[in-house]
């Protein structure tokens, strides 16, 4: 090779890694026409299976198993779902734009319709590198939180700012005693009354939902809020904002808290965190199993207690990575913790929980992982993203719930 063709074919291989990265994150037709009839798909999947909660009951037929709702209902559906998936959509571009910035190449987001609960299972981005730098795992770790966060507390806030007056129940098909007490009073109940016992689905408080709803008259109790699809919306953004803010292995927060304190500091409060979670679990668990068992347990629960008690030893020996100390010191605590809650504080069940932290349990265990992988260059944020990482977690303390959805 000849001088005068050394530097034109330096150049050529630069135009090709050039072009290789401004193509990284260019999507082909075929690629958003897939995503986009996801979307669509997840649209008509929340619009009419959630029309049966946040409908108002009339018009409702039925063929067979299958629940039709009205036409009043399956608008209130389509409000549900655009106002949903405009949290979902925010949060997943928050971390698309973010990766995009900082040339990391991703998916867009994959929605994932699911005719039951609300319609979705909410939808996911795919990294398809690893990331490096300890600047860019947090800047696409906190980016989709924020956005999301945003977007569900506009809603819930106009969700507050226009309700109704209470006497709207009179427009709930059913509800016989409730409307009854909102003609006599004018006001909700504070209790839940006789006739819903047994049936009645409620959503636990939260710091930020408590204090907004303090702020406002005529917000209807927690059993009843699933008829106010801007309350609802927004409860569960705040919500889905709080679990990914998770300060676990793979989830938003495990990012955004690895890249705060480092690798040796995570590790000890994702695993602290982690023992928290079955805790929750344990309580929710232990019971169930007891109901589930009948008359083949014994009062106490004896061997409710064992079955949680070898599933959460399992669990610790492969989320801590069979460090003995870890599994046994946790493992003895988070049993002790639950039986405390149990026997002790709560007293005599009340309601049914949704396993939730059971699920949880296990999803992190076996997906997300307690652990942060560790970045090739680790390198201290600067002092702005600091303050955006540390409010992120409080964020996630003041949407997360410990009893987020139960029946009575």
């Amino acid at each position: 090779m000849s001088n005068d063709e050394h530097p034109s074919s330096i150049e050529t291989d630069f135009e090709i890694l050039s072009r290789s990265e401004e193509s990284k994150n260019k999507p082909d037709t075929k690629t958003i026409l897939k995503h986009l009839a996801l979307f669509v798909l997840t649209f008509i999947s929340v619009s009419v299976v959630s029309s049966i909660f946040v409908g108002l009951g009339n018009g409702i037929s039925t063929i067979g198993p299958l629940v039709l709702p009205g036409t009043e209902d399956l608008l209130r559906g389509v409000l549900f779902a655009s106002l949903l998936l405009s949290f979902l959509t925010f949060h997943e571009f928050g971390h698309y734009f973010a990766a995009v910035y900082h040339n990391i190449k991703v998916s867009l987001p994959y929605y994932i319709p699911l005719p039951v609960g609300i319609g979705t299972l909410g939808a996911v981005i795919r990294i398809k590198e690893k990331i490096h730098q300890t600047k860019k795992l947090f800047d696409v770790g906190v980016a989709g939180p924020i956005a999301g966060f945003v977007v569900s507390l506009i809603v819930l806030i106009v969700g507050f700012a226009t309700l109704p007056e209470p006497s709207h129940v009179q427009s709930f098909g059913g509800h016989e005693e409730l409307k009854a007490y909102v003609a006599q009073t004018g006001e909700y109940p504070t209790e839940i009354l006789s006739e819903e016992e047994g049936t009645v689905l409620i959503f636990g408080n939260t710091i930020l939902y408590g204090f907004l709803a303090s702020l406002f008259d005529n917000v209807p109790p927690l059993w009843e809020m699933y008829h106010y699809p801007w309350l609802l919306a927004g409860w569960f953004g705040l919500f889905f904002t709080a679990l990914n803010l998770m300060p676990v292995g793979q989830l938003d927060g495990g990012h955004i808290l690895y890249s705060l304190i480092g690798y040796k500091n995570h590790k000890i409060a994702a695993r602290i965190f982690y023992s928290f979670i079955t805790i929750l679990a344990g309580i929710e668990l232990v019971p169930f199993f007891h109901d589930l068992l009948g008359k083949y347990d014994t009062s106490f629960g004896a061997l409710s207690w064992l079955i949680w008690g070898i599933m959460l030893f399992c669990v610790m020996h492969i989320a801590f990575q069979k460090e003995s100390k870890w599994v046994s010191t946790m493992f003895t605590t988070s049993l002790i913790c639950s039986a405390l809650y149990l026997y002790v504080i709560q007293g005599p069940q009340e309601g049914s929980p949704t396993l939730i932290w059971g699920v949880w349990t296990l999803f992190i265990t076996f997906v997300v992982k307690v652990e942060h992988p560790p970045v090739t260059f680790y390198t201290p944020l600067s002092k702005g993203r600091k303050v955006i990482g540390w409010l992120s977690m409080l964020i996630f303390i003041l949407c997360i719930s410990l009893n987020p959805i139960f029946t009575q």
